[in-house]
């Protein structure tokens, strides 16, 4: 053995010469006392060996034979050369080298330990020879020298990974190295990390106080997510040089050192589970006075003592390092999921929705981080049934085959139900996708459905998407059950048969062979029925993982490496943006080609208008300068840092600054003055927190003008040389358009390269070069004027502008070009000037959790649902029944086995007739199981989703819909098919442990002293536990949300974030989110460990006791078999007692889910649907007549007031105008007439009837709108103007005529059917705005509401629709939400509101002004000229007078 540790040496040596090792600091070495321990014990197992060879020589006399004292010699200095070269590593052996050197010791030790340990016990041996007491200590020597070579080994990995860290991520890996709060696991030695003992201080604070987010540790770097994915992509990379990149492959290699280690404590822990029956037999011989040595019976219980300790250290151990093994891959993955999404093809994003992509990240990475913790459960259940067919074997002999044939009729009977199993986990996790897709889309466009009065079939459409899960998930239920059955009962099953075996074998059966064999058919048991566990989360696992793969093999962009660093050595590095292409197509088509023939060169400093109707494609000329078209044949190329603004904002959840600064540092002066060029400054004196108001999720609650100057804000601070503006003015008032381009445009990107894409033609005139585009082509590019006097259809878009504008332009431009300001000029105009500081309560909260201790609520209220508790009830005395049978047919054994008098057909007759009736009763257990889980969960899924449609709009706007998701997800998920089963399990688990305490201290009654105690430490470190636990696994819920939200808002603004560069800092801000979710549940995987083994070593403190109270105790002549029974019975007893406090932290842990949902299960809804008795007629409103009488309105009851005492009429028929400032409070007008936001005062009434005393759909389905932000929903065109099927199609074909949309939809092959893809995205805004209207004219409501309808479309465009409007809505009460002039050209009157308030009221009377008097409106704006408050309105107002009275005298 020497020899060939020499020759490992130096082939080792000589393999790895050219490998460098890192020397750990002093402070990471292994701990001193574990060096000393391991370095004694070998010493002195050495120099017993060599004194035990030398007295071999002696004794003889001689030295003949050799190997009997040579060996004893090699051995013993082997050990010596061993102890001192692993524990000082004097010959610097390579550190992988040690480990690996040491698992062969061990395995050889083992080789000497287990024959020894058979002769000692079981062949009984006249004599303990010398030799076999130190081959039986080699093994444990061997076990610690393996632990100091492991332990110095991960100090040096983590060296190496903090390598791979610096190198990868340098900033981060300092950040993480410089925090204090790591938890102590990474300073841990051997004995702390074994006992969990460096888990005690986050134990006590927990149980002193609620324990808070700041109060979890950190993980230790090699745990942390980004060290996770650093080193997986490294592999990876590797992998693909090598043209082997299977991502399975890649992960088993990350982890194979972990996966060994965990594999070895597997190992001790079946080996030291198996020795069990060994200690049984001894015990019934020695209850029946046949000891071997005088005090055997002490030494046993000692040496059962020390074996279950062993088995509860190594089975600790081995299930902690599994599930950190689970943590690291579910964090790469999630890390993986983002980092591709962020790169995903815009062709994959119409596969892969964001709700999808959310339940990747959320659901399925989650199973897989489950799995490892079940990986040795597979090999090790199987190496314990072997053994135990071994002792069957030794018990009962040939009788085995029995047994062995019914275990493999067993196991092909659960054949066919894996395949199931597979199948039905397959479909219900593409149901689960399709249902959650719906449901992300639902609650993302929440107000749209509101406004049209479409929850209700939205919310049935969910339904009936769910009434096909709940198939599936009925299904998995039922296999479950299915699964119960057949394993449950094969512990019943195989005993009788082999009995019956025996019977005919004429083997005979007494209480040694007899207890022996069921002791370790009951070890084997609890295995046994883990087997359709562990089946389903392999096969869960499975499912999700492909899942997981197929996304990350999905497609990418292209075209992202467009941007270049400017460089003088390239000859097109003149130009800022350089692009010549024959095609750029989003399709793979060339047919389909959205830009033919581009030939574009713009220089630094130009700015440049794109301009063109709907559809042209001037979006796309953008996408493909940003390098988001997949689809190019030929060159883009961009010099220089983009900055973009797109057509619809992208806002993310969190304050205004945390938006403007996007990632950049702060600078005070800088920071000013864009809020300056923004003209954000007005905005953010009337948000209550300033910059630090919170923003709801997409912006909610900012006006569509703020949220566009918000993103611009964002682009300038940047300071970026190209900026891409994707008509940024659509959505702001005319006034602050102007004050926009002036001072933004022309003065703050003075020098910078700017392409604006504009409707606006008033603009165009001040740029350098304009793009007249149409049918994805450049039609012409130059100058306004020079376009003006050779393009016709430029003359015919300015000539379109005019005609609704009047004659000449009212937008006056700067004269001169101004750049930001200088820091003295912006501390001169800001003296004074501070950033508000938060008081009182944000939009977006923190999200709510549970604390303390909450007791029995949760799982009353989740049997609470339907007949719930009934079922509940059912299944537990059911169990109840089951395992008093068990123990009647254990007790008919142990009484009569020894009875000459009862004939053995007898005995195992009664025994089969009673295991006849277990199965039965589990089957009935089974079913109601299932039926509890499936109407509970059917319950709450019912319940929550009405909640959730039922909701206000305040609960959507502050609610972000990533918490949302992570309950309809993940929390659901578990209601779905878990909790049922382990709630049951668990208290399955409880009556058998008990039933196991119970008979022991039925047949031990002294052994009541020991079990009391033991109880009682038992509840009080439950109560020291569950303290912990709780509020781990809640925080672990919660910050999941996190993850979701901030995936969910990445996927949306991932265009976004390409163009500004930002997907490191967006991806380091995910990693931090990924451990932020790590940490806890790290923390509560630990905690559940913590307590097992105390609770383990107090067992075994109980079974020994037990053992020894009943072999000293006479039991009189049945004595053996009632000591075989209670000993078959104690010898599970860990096992019953771990499980069943497994299972109840597993249950704990899920009714965490039923807390989350049941918060969002009871939100105080808004007014009744429908109010019986009070619904008004279907031809309400006939008229139209609208009455608002001293409107107040608040979005909160601590919220200022938004509207302050708004009174006007509307009388039927009118076409009325809402202008003002953006932000003035025009939507929310909008608002309360479809009753969004309840009045706080003041009433609407319509026709003569308050609409707050009707219901809301009945209110909202009689009124007509278009909305602001124009929403499509995944589905085909008609699905999107006619969810409700209630048009044929002849009418929809002669509405798109009406809408100008006939002409592009006949163009598409499948027409009327054509795809729309989630969020309308395959269409542009512009006509996703035409789609609105086509909604609005196939309802033909009597009162139709116009919210910035016609904001992203072009004049001429403009212009018809506003045509159309007139024409068919002739008769209709139309009121219109404008910032352009020409909108509300034609309107019978114009509210201007200005500060929350109405400031203007004014009726354009025809008569008036045909007649040349003064119409009300001049009057109006007479009286207030002297009001320096209104003085933007009162401009706005004139213009509309003014242009307004040039057309009336025109026609005169």
């Amino acid at each position: 053995m020497l020899l060939l540790m020499c020759l490992f040496i130096f082939i080792y040596k000589l393999s790895t010469r050219k490998t460098i090792n890192v020397a750990p600091p002093e402070s990471q070495k292994s701990p001193l006392k574990l060096i000393y321990f391991s370095l004694t014990f070998s010493g002195i197992l050495g120099l017993a060996y060599l004194g035990w060879g030398m007295s071999i020589v002696y004794e003889n006399k001689s030295v003949v034979p050799l190997h009997r004292w040579l060996v004893m010699l090699f051995q013993g200095f082997t050990w010596l050369v061993l102890g001192f070269t692993i524990n000082l590593n004097k010959l610097q052996l390579p550190n992988n080298g040690t480990v690996n050197f040491c698992y062969v010791v061990v395995f050889y030790a083992g080789f000497l330990c287990i024959p020894s340990l058979w002769q000692a016990i079981v062949e009984k041996s006249s004599s303990v020879s010398v030799k076999m007491v130190l081959d039986i200590l080699s093994f444990p020597g061997a076990i610690l020298l393996l632990f100091c070579a492991f332990e110095r080994r991960e100090h040096v990995d983590n060296d190496n990974i903090d390598g791979y860290y610096t190198l990868l991520q340098n900033d981060a890996s300092d950040e993480i190295r410089s925090s204090d709060n790591v938890t102590p696991f990474a300073e841990a030695g051997f004995f702390s990390t074994m006992s969990f003992w460096w888990l005690n201080p986050l134990v006590e604070k927990g149980k002193e106080r609620v324990l808070e987010d700041e109060d979890i540790p950190e993980l230790r770097p090699a745990d942390q997510a980004q060290t996770c994915y650093s080193i997986y992509m490294e592999q990876m990379n590797k992998k693909r040089k090598q043209k082997v990149s299977s991502m399975l492959s890649v992960i088993l290699f990350c982890h194979w050192k972990a996966i060994l280690v965990s594999g070895l404590f597997a190992l001790i822990k079946v080996l030291a589970l198996s020795s069990s029956p060994l200690f049984l037999i001894e015990f019934i011989k020695v209850a029946s006075g046949k000891e071997s040595f005088r005090n055997e019976a002490y030494a046993l219980a000692g040496g059962l003592f020390l074996a279950k300790c062993l088995e509860s250290l190594s089975e600790r151990q081995w299930y902690f390092r599994t599930r950190l093994i689970g943590l690291q891959v579910r964090s790469l993955l999630s890390a993986a999921i983002y980092q591709k999404q962020l790169r995903l093809s815009n062709a994959a994003k119409l596969t892969y929705s964001s709700g999808e992509i959310v339940s990747y990240a959320t659901v399925d990475a989650y199973k897989i981080g489950e799995f490892p913790y079940w990986f040795h459960q597979i090999w090790a259940t199987s190496l314990l049934l072997c053994l135990a067919l071994f002792f069957v074997y030794y018990s009962v002999g040939l009788a085995t085959i029995a047994a062995l044939i019914t275990i493999i009729l067993i196991f092909l009977a659960s054949s066919p139900l894996t395949k199931f199993q597979h199948k039905y986990q397959t479909n219900l996790m593409i149901a689960q996708d399709r249902r959650l897709k719906a449901i992300s889309e639902a609650l993302a466009n929440m107000k749209v459905l509101k406004l049209y009065a479409w929850e209700t079939h939205f919310k049935n459409v969910i339904k009936t998407l769910r009434k096909k899960e709940f198939e599936w998930i009925l299904k998995v239920l039922s296999l479950k059950g299915s699964y119960i059955v057949l394993y449950y009962s094969s512990p019943i099953v195989i005993p009788a048969v082999t009995f019956w075996t025996c019977y005919f074998l004429s083997i005979p059966l007494n209480a040694s062979n007899v207890f022996t064999f069921l002791a370790s058919l009951r070890i084997a048991q609890e295995q046994i029925r883990m087997i359709p566990e562990i089946a389903g989360i392999f096969i869960e696992a499975k499912v999700s993982f492909s899942r997981i793969v197929n996304f990350l093999e999905a497609p990418e962009l292209e075209n992202k490496n467009t941007r270049q660093i400017k460089s003088n050595h390239n000859i097109m590095a003149d130009w800022s943006i350089f692009i010549r292409s024959a095609e750029i197509s989003w399709d793979a088509s060339s047919s389909k080609a959205t830009l033919r023939n581009i030939d574009l060169m713009v220089k630094p400093g130009e700015k440049v208008a794109i301009c063109g109707e709907v559809g042209s494609g001037k979006s796309t000329l953008l996408a493909a300068i940003l390098g988001e078209v997949p689809n190019i044949n030929g060159t883009v190329h961009v010099y220089g840092k983009i900055a973009y603004a797109s057509q619809t904002a992208w806002i993310q959840t969190g304050t205004i600054q945390e938006n403007i600064l996007f990632g950049s540092t702060m600078d005070a002066t800088r920071y000013q003055q864009v809020l300056d060029k923004s003209c954000l400054d007005k905005d953010l004196e009337m948000l209550p927190f300033g910059c630090l108001t919170e923003i709801g999720e997409r912006g909610l609650n900012l006006s569509g003008g703020q949220k566009q100057r918000v993103q611009l804000a964002r682009a300038l601070y940047q300071d970026a040389d190209v900026y891409l503006l994707d008509d940024p003015f659509s959505a702001v008032d005319a006034h602050t358009a102007t004050a926009l381009f002036n001072e933004y445009v022309m003065g703050a990107l003075s020098g910078k390269t700017v392409l604006l894409v504009t409707h606006q033609v008033d603009f165009l005139p001040a740029f350098d070069m304009i793009l007249l585009m149409a049918g994805g082509k450049i039609l012409d590019a130059d100058t306004y004027d020079k376009l003006l006097d050779s393009t016709p259809e430029f003359q015919d878009l300015v000539d379109a502008n005019k005609k609704t504008d009047g004659s000449e332009r009212h937008f006056e431009f700067a004269s001169s070009t101004k750049p930001l300001n200088s820091e003295g000029e912006i501390k001169k105009r800001n003296v004074g000037k501070q950033l508000k500081t938060p008081s009182g309560d944000q939009l977006i909260k923190k999200e709510e959790r549970e604390t303390g201790d909450t007791g029995l609520k949760p799982y009353l209220q989740f049997l609470s649902h339907n007949k719930s508790f009934l079922y509940f009830l059912l299944q537990f005395g059911l169990h109840m029944l089951f395992v008093i049978a068990q123990m009647i047919q254990s007790y008919w054994f142990a009484a009569e086995i020894q009875n000459s008098l009862i004939s053995r057909v007898k005995l195992i007759t009664i025994y089969s007739v009673i295991g006849c009736v277990l199965p039965v009763i589990l089957l009935l257990r089974s079913l109601s199981i299932v039926v509890l889980g499936s109407i509970t969960s059917e319950s709450i899924f019912s319940t929550l989703l009405t909640s959730l449609f039922r909701a206000p709009m305040s609960f959507h706007d502050s609610t972000p819909l990533g918490r949302i998701l992570s309950r309809v997800s993940s929390d659901m998920s578990i209601i779905d098919t878990e909790l049922a089963f382990h709630l049951s399990k668990a208290v399955g688990a409880d009556l058998n442990a008990y039933s196991c305490l119970l008979l022991l201290g039925i047949l031990a009654w002294p052994i009541l002293l020991v079990i009391i105690p033991m109880i009682y430490f038992s509840i009080l470190l439950q109560r020291y536990y569950f303290a912990s636990a709780k509020e781990l696994m809640r925080m672990n819920g919660t910050t999941k949300s996190s993850i979701a939200s901030h995936l969910a808002e990445s996927i949306v603004g991932a265009t976004t974030i390409r163009a500004f560069g930002e997907e490191d800092g967006f991806f380091s801000k995910h990693l931090k989110l990924i451990d932020a979710n790590a940490c806890p549940y790290f923390h509560s995987c630990s905690v559940d460990e913590w307590l097992v083994q105390r609770l383990e070593i107090l067992c075994a403190i109980v079974l020994s006791s037990s053992a020894l109270a009943m072999t000293l105790l006479p039991l009189g002549p049945s004595g053996s078999g009632f000591i075989g029974m209670a000993l078959s019975y104690g010898l599970s007893l860990n096992i019953f007692l771990i499980s069943a406090i497994q299972l109840h932290c597993s249950a704990a842990n899920y009714i965490v889910s039923v807390e989350r949902l049941e918060q969002y299960m009871h939100i105080p809804n808004e007014a009744k649907t429908i109010t019986e008795g009070r619904q008004p007629a279907d031809n309400w409103p006939a008229t139209g007549k609208v009455e608002i009488n001293n409107l107040k309105v608040r979005y909160r009851p601590d919220a200022p007031l938004v509207l302050r005492g708004i009174s006007c009429v509307i009388e039927g028929g009118h076409k009325v105008g809402i202008v003002g400032r953006t932000g003035s409070g025009k939507t929310t007008l909008i608002g309360v007439l479809f009753r969004l936001v309840e009045p706080t005062e003041g009433e609407v009434i319509i026709d003569g009837l308050n609409i707050s005393s009707i219901g809301l759909h009945d209110l909202r389905s009689h009124l007509g709108i278009i909305p602001q932000d124009p929403t499509l929903f995944s589905g085909t065109v008609r699905y999107n103007l006619d969810p409700l099927s209630q048009y044929n199609d002849h009418e929809i074909w002669e509405v798109l005529g009406k809408c100008h949309l006939r002409v592009v939809i006949q163009e598409k092959e499948e027409g009327l059917d054509s795809l729309v893809v989630e969020d309308g995205l395959n269409w542009s805004l512009g006509q996703r705005q035409l789609f609105c209207l086509g909604r609005a004219l196939l309802k033909r409501s009597r009162i139709l509401v116009l919210d910035e309808a016609t904001a992203s479309i072009d004049n001429a465009t403009d212009s018809i629709i506003q045509k159309t409007i007139r024409r068919e809505f002739a008769d209709c009460t139309v009121i219109t939400v404008a910032h352009r002039i020409p909108t509300v050209m034609d309107c019978n009157a114009v509210l201007a509101i200005s500060d929350v308030q109405l400031v203007i009221d004014a009726y354009l009377h025809s008569k008036s002004l045909n007649h040349g008097g003064k119409s009300n409106l001049h009057v109006g704006l007479k009286k207030l000229s002297l009001t320096l408050e209104f003085e933007e309105e009162i401009r706005y107002m004139k213009i509309i007078y003014e242009v307004r009275s040039q057309k009336k005298k025109s026609k005169l």
